[in-house]
């Protein structure tokens, strides 16, 4: 049976017969537009890059900072002045320019600022640069929404461009001077001029364009001499105009990289420690400490701002067990009087989230917290995630502790030490249920006026599980931030870093010596501190080094110096006014500790020391200059005694906020027993300073003034200034 084809269906026909030739088709896809014929050299152009690994017209590579494995970007505080650098370069001898566009996470952008080439036979570009400006705002003032806008991932891009105006003037000022053909260079350079004035990037406005059309048409004047043609293309105002308004043939920009910008506060800061139960105790009639509170402890908060710090961080404020309480000095048996330790966390009255009631109620540390907001002062709690044997958990979630084969819970131990008023907690059986209880409590807290978190130990837990933590806190409450309390590899504090601590301690305690405090200050002040902020704290509770204690009071001071100004973030542990310096016998940390007992000071006896004085007076410095606020500008200056070191600080003028650039010199003498004295070596071109003056400098912790030059000396005494904090003076 015949089936017949549809009408649909492809069928195949012979040719018909012709004695005709065939027709040969013409092409019919269209050649590119021809480019039209330039006089003289063609502008490089904009050649579009399709994917990230393609280069453009220029040549970009190597940016730093860059996010760490492609993920994690570099952290900046808002206004934070940090340097970013770039391998910019074009091919042959034509020069190339570089500008870092800063821009928002949408891509619009806010900023522009020029690269310096600071290494031309390595292609180096290198410029200083911010996002945002600078904020004292508290997430609680009511204007801090404009602060929290600008919170968040930015980008960051490198532009690469052909400098064509500075390669023709180069090659026009030889032929100038040779008289080789002269009237074609200067017919290129007033064309070239004529065009810059119209392109729209450079961003010129009408006073910048008739300065550019007015020396273009002197150029081309034949009627002047060359010398006088080509000095019209090199004025001061167009030099200026090329610094800031560039022409910029074949630009071509770098991939984004990624910033995350915090909020201020998240490097730097002024913290305060102090006991609660410590403030306002007293002896009683009976030879009896009587332990202050929450309410007494407001005499904390006003010493601290006095002080000029910003953050007051209190250690657990929680209910402690009494099953194997610590006795003074970490004696395994307590007294009937002795308090406990803190961190012995958790009784029969409550755990994490109950204040306890020897310091007050909930409600009462909601009115410190209001008190210490009052007085322009966030509220840093610390959290241990450790149990005592009493604590409410070991009974509710026997399963978040480790046992041993006898069934006995394990204590917390470091072999040989062993903690025994502490049971950890083993995150294997159910971290998830950890997780969510944690981030209970940490709400609970946030909403009674906590801002920030110190965490005890965190490098003994699983990062996964801080991640979770900050992750599903900060969602919530983004203006919170965490220090980690964490003396471990550097794997794991940038791991901690990654993972949402915004600052951590660190082991500035124990660098005293010359060579290594330098180097401690340039590894903080580095590519390191785009992700650790190492805050400096002289000492603390579990730290008295042998230089506090064997220093005196001129130890207590070179420490407070060198931490003011050596980060950006800083801590003091009370008493550090008081020169509170005995070691325990045989370990690092005080006697009498505060951890184990509750301390009565007399805080009018301040006054002997000076050390009050000192502190408020580093943090009023500190406030005052921007080039204190940046993990990023700090250089060492050479100093020719090993007890003398020497280091710089400098932010840019259209970085500060004033217009004018600001640059803050320490120097400190490190031994607290013998005056020194030294030359050192201030390289002023370097830094932007005047080289054919003397450079005028005042030491703002004395008010007197100095003359700067090339190589100065100095001389420090322990029993008269430990340290110079000098700032330039502009005339």
């Amino acid at each position: 049976m015949a089936v017949e084809k549809s009408a649909s269906a492809h069928t195949s026909k012979a040719a018909p017969a012709t004695d005709k030739k065939p027709v040969r088709k013409r092409r019919t896809t269209k050649a590119k537009a021809a480019v039209p014929q330039v006089v003289g050299e063609a502008p490089a152009p904009i050649i579009e890059r399709t994917t990230p690994e393609q280069f453009g017209r220029v040549n970009v590579m190597d940016i730093t900072p860059a996010a760490d494995n492609g993920l994690f970007p570099a952290r900046v505080e808002l206004g934070e002045a940090f340097t970013v650098t770039a391998q910019v370069f074009i091919e042959g001898r034509t020069k190339a320019g570089a500008t870092v566009s800063v821009r928002s996470a949408r891509g619009r952008e806010v900023s522009r600022t020029p690269m310096i080439c600071s290494n031309p036979g390595l292609d180096r570009w290198t410029a200083m640069v911010s996002i945002g400006e600078h904020s004292d705002l508290k997430p609680w003032d009511a204007d801090y929404a404009s602060v929290k806008r600008q919170l968040g991932d930015w980008n960051v891009v490198i532009e690469g461009w052909e400098d064509t105006y500075q390669s023709w003037l180069h090659d026009a000022a030889i032929k100038v001077e040779v008289g080789d053909d002269v009237e074609n260079a200067l017919e290129s350079g007033a064309q070239l001029l004529a065009r810059w004035a119209g392109a729209k990037d450079s961003k010129l406005s009408a006073a910048d364009k008739k300065i550019l059309q007015a020396a273009a048409k002197t150029i081309a004047d034949k009627s002047l001499s060359p010398a006088d043609r080509l000095a019209a293309a090199e004025t001061a105002d167009i030099q200026r105009l090329h610094e800031t308004n560039p022409l910029r043939d074949g630009l071509s920009e770098s991939n984004p990289q990624r910033f995350r910008v915090e909020r201020p506060k998240s490097s730097f800061a002024a913290w305060y420690q102090f006991f609660p139960r410590s403030e306002g105790a007293y002896y009683g009639e009976d030879g009896k400490i009587v332990q202050g509170n929450l309410k007494t402890s407001l005499a904390g908060l006003e010493r601290a701002a006095a002080e000029g710090f910003n953050i007051v961080y209190l250690p657990p404020i929680f209910p402690i067990g009494v099953t194997n309480r610590k006795g003074r000095n970490n004696s395994l048996i307590a007294g009937p009087n002795d308090p406990g330790s803190p961190f012995g966390i958790g009784s029969e009255l409550g755990g994490h989230d109950t204040v306890d009631p020897l310091l007050g109620t909930m409600d009462d540390f909601k009115a410190f917290c209001e008190r210490a907001h009052e007085l322009g002062l966030e509220i840093a709690l610390d959290f241990a995630l450790q149990c005592s044997p009493d604590h409410p958990w070991v009974k509710q979630h026997p399963n978040w502790f480790r046992t041993k084969p006898d069934g006995t819970i394990a204590f917390a131990e470091n072999p040989p030490k062993k903690y025994q008023d502490i049971y950890p907690i083993d995150f294997n059986a159910d971290m998830e249920g950890i997780e969510k209880e944690v981030e209970r409590i940490m709400n609970l807290w946030i909403e009674a006026g906590v801002t920030i978190f110190r965490v005890d130990n965190p490098h003994t837990k699983p990062v996964r599980f801080w991640q979770d933590v900050i992750a599903a806190v900060t969602k919530k409450h983004p203006e919170v931030l965490f220090l980690a309390e964490a003396f471990t590899r550097p794997g794991m504090m940038r791991a901690l870093s990654y993972v949402g601590f915004t600052q951590s301690h660190c082991y500035f305690p124990w660098r005293n010596g010359k060579g290594e405090l330098e180097e401690y200050l340039e590894e903080t002040n580095g590519d390191g501190g785009f992700y650790q902020h190492n805050t400096f704290w002289p000492t603390t509770p579990d730290i008295l080094t042998a230089y506090v204690r064997d220093n005196g009071i001129a130890g207590h001071a070179v420490r407070a110096v060198l931490a003011a100004m050596g980060s950006p973030s800083w801590g003091i542990y009370n008493g550090f006014e008081l020169i509170e310096n005995k070691q325990r016998p045989g370990f690092e940390e005080q006697i009498d500790n505060e951890k184990y007992e509750i301390k009565v000071r007399d805080w009018a006896e301040t006054d002997k020391y000076g050390i009050a004085e000192l502190l408020g007076s580093l943090n009023k410095i500190r406030g005052e200059h921007p080039a204190c606020r940046s993990y990023h500008n700090l250089h060492v200056l050479p100093s020719d005694d090993a007890n003398i070191i020497a280091f710089l600080r400098q932010t840019p003028a259209e970085l500060t906020g004033t217009g004018k650039a600001d640059t803050v010199i320490v120097v400190v003498n490190l031994d607290g027993h013998n005056a020194h004295q030294a030359i050192v070596h201030l390289e002023r071109g370097e830094f932007g300073l005047p080289t054919d003056k003397p450079v005028k400098v005042r030491d703002e912790l004395t008010g007197r003034e100095f003359e700067w030059g090339w190589d100065n000396f100095v001389s420090l005494a322990p029993w008269a200034d430990v340290a110079h904090v000098l700032t330039v003076v502009e005339d």
